[in-house]
C-alpha cells in the first residue's frame, strides 16, 4: 500500500521511493524469490547511483544488496563483481581496520568458496580474521563466524587437523556468548563433531594403512628367509 502512494505522489525516481524498493526486496530476499529480489534491490541502487556522488557509502549497500543475490542464485562472477565494487569503495572511505571492511572481505571470501576456490576464500576470510581480531572484542560473534568460515575451508580442503582448529574457536565463543538451545550454537557443536569424525577416520584409515605395511614387512621378510634358506 505505501508503495502505491508514494509511485502516484511521486516521480519514480524520487529519492524517497530508493528505501521503499529496498525493504520490499528484503522481503523477497528473505521469502527466496531472488528474481524479485534482485528486480527492486536494482530500483534502489537506480536512485541512489543519481542522487549520490560515486563514492558514496551508501551505495555499498546497495552493491552489497545485489552481490548477496547473485550469490543465492548461484551467478558467483556476478556476486564477485558486485562485493567488490561495494569493497573499492569502503577501502576509500573507512580506516584499514574498520569492521565493513571485514565484512566485505568475508562476503568475498564466502563466494571464492561457493565456487570452490578455497586458496581464494581462505585469503579473504583471513583478511577478515586479522580485522577483526583487531577491530572487536575476543568474544565478539562475528569472530566465531569467521573461525568457522575458516574452518569450513579447510575442512573442504581435507586438512581437518586445521579444520578441527578453528571449529574449536568458534564454538569455545559461541557457547560463552549464546544460551544453550541456540541454533548458531547447535551449528557450531555440529561442525565440531564432524571434523572430528572425520579426523578419526582419517586417523583409522592411517592405522589400517601402517599394519598393512607391517603386514608387507613381515611377508618380505618371510620370503627372503626362504630365499636365503633355498640358497643354502
Amino acid at each position: 500500500m505505501s508503495l502505491e502512494i508514494e509511485r502516484k505522489a511521486l516521480p519514480e525516481d524520487h529519492p524517497s521511493l530508493g528505501p521503499t524498493y529496498n525493504n520490499i526486496a528484503l522481503v523477497y530476499n528473505n521469502m527466496g524469490d531472488y528474481s524479485k529480489a534482485l528486480e527492486f534491490y536494482e530500483k534502489s541502487h537506480k536512485i541512489k547511483e543519481k542522487a549520490l556522488p560515486p563514492n558514496h557509502p551508501d551505495l555499498t549497500i546497495s552493491y552489497g544488496n545485489i552481490g548477496q543475490v547473485y550469490n543465492n542464485m548461484g551467478d558467483y562472477s556476478k556476486a564477485l563483481e558486485f562485493y567488490e565494487k561495494s569493497h573499492k569503495i569502503k577501502e576509500k572511505a573507512l580506516p584499514p581496520n574498520h569492521p565493513d571492511l571485514a565484512t566485505s572481505y568475508n562476503n568475498i571470501g564466502q563466494v571464492y568458496k561457493n565456487m570452490g576456490d578455497y586458496s581464494k576464500a581462505l585469503e579473504f576470510y583471513e583478511k577478515s580474521l586479522q580485522i577483526r581480531e583487531k577491530a572487536l572484542p575476543s568474544n565478539h560473534p562475528d569472530l566465531a563466524s569467521s573461525y568457522n568460515n575458516i574452518g569450513q575451508v579447510y575442512n573442504n580442503m581435507g586438512d581437518y587437523s586445521k579444520a578441527l582448529e578453528f571449529y574449536e574457536k568458534d564454538l569455545e565463543i559461541t557457547k560463552k556468548a549464546l544460551p544453550p538451545n541456540h541454533p548458531d550454537l547447535a551449528i557450531s557443536v555440529r561442525s565440531f563433531n564432524d571434523c572430528l569424525c572425520l579426523l578419526d577416520g582419517c586417523l583409522n584409515q592411517l592405522h589400517t594403512f601402517i599394519v598393512k605395511i607391517d603386514n608387507i614387512d613381515d611377508l618380505l621378510m618371510t620370503v627372503q628367509k626362504k630365499v636365503n634358506d633355498f640358497d643354502l
